[in-house]
């Protein structure tokens, strides 16, 4: 399978559109015609990393951290980053990154860590905002289904765990062709009355190229009426951190053990104990300190995250606890979690999980 074939079916399941404006996701090197014999997921694609994917053969590596994150003058090698896309480039090996098009999946990082700590009632702690279209278009109402089925096909109409969503008005249209004109129906200069359904779909911003396109090839008209609208609503299946509810409340210190245990942590950083239950809680892996007041106003009891700085901890207020239990720890099942999902995509050459160590803060305990 080529390149652009294996990427296709990656951003099938994680839409690389949902990354975050400032981050660098996608294909960061490689040559789309190249024929893929293995898969290597990890989390950075340092220089030990590419090693280990010429090893076993592996000549796309997909990587949760982006391994080229601003631009590159030169490549001669000078830091670790130009040594590994170096090394990459001169193996024939591509690099691929998913980064905050993961973070902000309903299924992604954030997930996987409620999942570890067994919470229930998932829901998205930072939404994204002006991410929601709605298209209004007229179409003769015997042409109604073949467009519908259109726009369902380019993704409108996917609403949370629902999908093929769309809403109907018959009505009567009315139009007058004129000089120039080349009417599906209707005579020059006559006007002309028709049986139209006015049908209304939301989609997501990044869509819309595609669901535009849709739409114009099964529409019968030479000109397609329609209205695009940015919609208000925040979107509640994608965007930054989590929460969830634990069954039943725990103290404060259980619940500390709890993710020592589940994160496997030599220790946390934490804000002072408020001798309450803990029942609901945030989390937001990597570099979370920005979702602090979200998850006081989602009043959560505490919040787990990691690179929190020093006046970050004062933002509890005695009503949370922060709990930092560091950058890569938050982040450590994400390489099981995309392993699992390429396993499932591709079952015609290999997939393999880096068990290189690539995590760069250490500790003395």
């Amino acid at each position: 399978m080529k390149l652009r074939n294996v990427i296709s079916k990656i951003e099938e399941r994680i839409h690389i559109h949902q990354a975050e404006d400032f981050d660098n996701v996608g294909l960061l090197c490689g040559v789309s015609d190249r024929e893929i014999s293995g898969i290597l997921v990890c989390h950075d694609a340092l220089e030990n990393v590419v090693e280990e994917a010429i090893e076993k053969n592996c000549n796309l590596i997909v990587c949760f951290h982006p391994i080229i994150f601003s631009g590159l003058k030169s490549l001669t090698g000078k830091n670790y980053v130009e040594r590994a896309v170096l090394k990459a480039i001169e193996n024939k090996i591509a690099i691929y990154a998913i980064h905050t098009a993961f973070d902000n999946d309903f299924f992604g990082v954030n997930a996987g860590i409620c999942n570890q700590l067994g919470l229930k009632n998932l829901k998205i702690l930072q939404p994204k905002k002006n991410n929601l279209k709605q298209l209004t278009v007229f179409v003769p109402k015997d042409y109604s289904e073949k467009l519908r089925e259109a726009l369902f096909s380019a993704g409108a109409g996917n609403i949370g765990f629902y999908d093929e969503c769309s809403f109907t008005i018959n009505g009567n249209g009315t139009f007058r062709p004129i000089e120039g004109s080349n009417p599906f129906s209707g005579q020059q200069d006559i006007r002309e009355n028709a049986d139209e359904d006015m049908i209304s779909v939301i989609f997501e911003d990044y869509k819309k190229g595609k669901i535009i396109n849709a739409m114009k090839a099964a529409h019968p008209y030479e000109e397609v009426a329609h209205q695009i609208y940015s919609l208000e609503n925040d979107n509640q299946y994608s965007g930054l951190g989590m929460y969830g509810d634990f069954e039943e409340p725990m103290d404060e210190k259980d619940f500390l053990k709890l993710v020592k245990e589940k994160f496997n942590l030599e220790m946390i950083r934490h804000s002072d104990f408020n001798n309450k239950k803990i029942k609901r809680v945030g989390v937001l892996g990597g570099s979370g300190a920005s979702g602090i007041r979200s998850a006081l106003s989602k009043k959560c009891d505490a919040y787990l995250t990691g690179d929190v700085k020093y006046h970050d901890f004062f933002l509890a207020e005695s009503k949370m606890m922060i709990c930092d239990i560091g950058h890569f720890e938050s982040e450590q099942f994400v390489t099981q979690q995309l392993f699992e999902i390429l396993s499932q995509k591709f079952s015609t050459f290999a997939i393999s999980k880096s068990i290189e160590k690539t995590n760069p803060v250490n500790y003395f305990i």
